[in-house]
């Protein structure tokens, strides 16, 4: 291949690459790889300066403008990119390069956080307008309602300065993808592959309450333009800002090459104590005054550099694979490893997912294998060391019987999905059960404090939990539960056993009060979780009206809604309808629910049952936050739909009144800054008698 089709190749290679980065949110290849084909296409033009065309990636900033949020936007101060170092080397010529150029500089080091850059305007103290980096120079996309509903986005600083533009960059907590993913699989959606995806695009969205409920966050990190106030230093700038309410990434001044390298070494040595991603860290000239006198190309500023980790990638053994069973019976395997160190923590498994994954690597027990970090967190085998391969190895195949409770296993394709499941079809198989109560007395289900995977496994071994109707029985061998210090340490002394004892019976007890939503969440059906247990509350009277209805009559029944124009049974769909038939209809489920209700736990509505009293409250929307002094939340949000009024979970513009107990935490803050009146539980009540 001669050089100009290379740099054809390139060329095309990199602005597909940037296609999906920048507007589809789906990269193909790691950061690492992009860089590199970019680097080789900025040494040939280099070279060959004469082959270099205006049109080429190196020669334009960012992405172009995509107007889904809203109008495009143009920049006061360029949003320019960073040129990136990948060596000790490259870094210490352009260090080398400031020291001559300038008079005894320092400079700043600073996380370089994998999200999406933003520039946020403030007028007289007022946030007033955001956009997104665009193509850099000119026009970004308008997006600030969305950035309204980022809770560490201050609408209001304290100093009231004419102008003040600051750039930043809104990422996700690798905790917050999490959860958004899964509810993507509650929902039977496409899961996001990383949080940088994920961000991109939310902040994007038409709809600023999906961007609120996904608990984006933003780090500023550079003061763009200001007026009516001066600063000489970088450090000087992100001192004000945090005064000033916003934060900032994590820094490090220094003086010296090594200084700085031993910074760029810590953070690259702390990536997997961090709970967001980076993707490299950035050094800066810190004198304001220095950095005009250096200034800037038409795309990088010349006082600043990124300097890139690159994945660190090691080999290991596959010592063993294991087949886990989890909660909705899907097995899951999952590879042993020779342990190894990875980005600052030690990895020993890592998942295997499926057998389609299993087949596509061809990893097999004893094969040496490269692992790195996927997005610098979650362990990941990359491929096989097919010359490191022992002699009469053989293919591994998950088995078709449940390694637990040697019941058949079934595999379960999903069609709108990539990949499939193998599930044990025994429901009251063991692991599946374990990790089910697990689940059913977790917090966001019917929150039974006390009820852990070691009590759990001591009541299963003792017989006393064959399913999920059998805790609210327990209580029918309190003494038999003290006398084998179930609830106990060894060698407890009895009376602790009987006081921890009676502790979990009480808050078994308290459970059975809890919403239909949190019962429909903790019985683990498959794709169905907090979101669609919340969906279904609102529309089923209770439990039993669900497990009437076959798959054809949910379709019918949502159809019918889709017709009258409302939405309630939005974000339920074919695999969710499926998967509550096939719960439901199960001979078990009808039993297990049968004694559930006879135990007193609740099977109704508390939304749809609940008494209409009058229509006081009628138009105006609610949030709860914080402990009430008399009312638990959910008989609070009864009282305020028992008058017409509404309750959701998330504060934002079209949020009425925020009732504000003990405690309350971002949510009060954010109804203070969008001007949302607070009330207090005295409040609402003194509300309604006035009615």
């Amino acid at each position: 291949m001669d050089i100009q089709d290379r740099l054809r190749d390139l060329r095309n290679q990199i602005e597909y690459h940037n296609k999906k980065y920048f507007e589809q949110n789906a990269p193909e290849i790691s950061d690492y790889e992009y860089d590199t084909l970019l680097r080789e296409l900025e040494d040939l033009e280099r070279e060959y300066p004469e082959l270099r065309t205006p049109a080429s990636p190196t020669q334009h900033v960012g992405e172009a403008t995509q107007g889904a949020a809203g109008k495009a936007v143009k920049h006061d101060v360029p949003m320019l990119s960073l040129e990136d170092k990948f060596s000790r080397d490259e870094v210490a010529e352009w260090i080398y390069k400031m020291q001559k150029d300038l008079d005894d500089p320092s400079f700043v080091v600073e996380h370089k956080i994998d999200g999406v850059s933003v520039a946020l305007r403030y007028r007289e103290g007022k946030f007033v307008q955001g956009m997104t980096r665009g193509d850099g120079i000119n026009y970004g996309d308008d997006i600030t309602e969305n950035l309204k509903m980022i809770d560490t986005v201050p609408l209001k600083i304290s100093v009231k300065l004419p102008y003040l533009e600051v750039r930043g960059e809104v990422y996700m907590s690798n905790e917050v993808f999490e959860a958004v993913n899964e509810r993507q699989e509650e929902l039977g959606e496409k899961t996001f592959a990383n949080p940088r995806n994920c961000t991109a695009g939310t902040i994007r969205m038409l709809d600023p309450n999906v961007v609120a409920e996904r608990n984006l966050s933003i780090l500023i990190f550079n003061l763009q333009a200001v007026q009516g106030k001066d600063f000489t230093s970088h450090v000087e700038t992100l001192e004000w800002l945090v005064k000033q309410g916003f934060q900032v990434p994590k820094f490090y001044k220094c003086t010296t090459e090594q200084q700085i390298w031993e910074a760029i070494t810590q953070i690259g040595e702390s990536r997997g104590d961090i709970p967001y991603n980076i993707d490299g860290a950035v050094i800066k000239v810190d004198d304001l005054n220095d950095r005009e006198r250096i200034g800037a190309t038409s795309k990088v500023p010349k006082w600043a550099i990124a300097y890139k980790y690159p994945p660190e990638e090691k080999h290991t053994k596959v010592l063993n694979i294991e087949v886990n069973v989890g909660r909705t019976g899907r097995l899951t395997p999952l590879a042993i490893l020779q342990p190894v160190k990875l980005a600052g923590t030690t990895v020993a498994r890592a998942s295997l997912h499926n057998q389609d994954q299993i087949d596509r690597l061809d990893v097999r027990i004893g094969d040496t294998v490269v692992v790195r970090k996927a997005a610098e967190i979650i362990p990941e085998i990359v491929s096989v060391v097919p010359a490191a391969r022992p002699e009469n190895s053989e293919p591994f195949i998950i088995p078709d019987k449940c390694p637990v409770c040697g019941a058949p296993a079934a595999r379960e394709t999903l069609t709108n999905r990539t990949g499939s499941s193998i599930r044990c079809t025994n429901s009251t198989c063991p692991a599946q059960l374990a990790r089910l109560i697990e689940h059913f007395a977790s917090r966001n289900a019917m929150d039974i404090e006390g009820l852990g995977p070691a009590v759990i496994s001591k009541l299963m071994t003792n017989g006393y939990i064959k399913d999920l109707a059998d805790i609210y029985y327990l209580k029918n061998y309190r003494d038999e539960l003290i006398d084998k210090a179930i609830m106990g340490k060894p060698h407890s002394k009895k009376s602790d056993t009987k006081k921890s004892t009676d502790k979990l019976l009480n808050a078994i007890e308290d459970s059975k009060k809890r919403s239909m939503e949190r019962l429909i969440n903790g019985f683990g059906i498959p794709n169905v979780g907090k979101f669609s247990g919340r969906v279904l509350e609102d529309y089923f009277p209770d439990i039993w009206a669900m497990t009437k209805l076959s798959f054809t009559e949910f379709k019918e029944v949502k159809k019918a809604e889709e017709e009258k124009g409302t939405e309630n049974l939005k974000g339920l769909g074919d695999i969710i309808f499926k998967s509550l038939v096939d719960f439901f209809q199960r001979p078990e489920t009808n039993e297990v629910l049968q004694r559930l209700e006879a135990a007193g736990v609740n099977m109704k509505s508390t939304k749809t049952t609940s008494e209409v009293l009058d229509t006081s409250l009628q138009g105006a929307t609610f949030v709860l936050t914080g402990t009430l002094p008399m009312l638990t939340r959910e008989e609070a949000s009864q009282l305020i739909q028992a008058h017409g009024g509404r309750v959701t979970d998330s504060v934002s513009k079209n949020t009425t009144y925020l009732v504000a107990g003990d405690k309350a935490g971002s949510k009060l803050q954010k109804a203070q800054n969008l001007g949302v009146t607070i009330l207090t539980e005295a409040d609402l009540q003194a509300m309604l008698q006035s009615e």
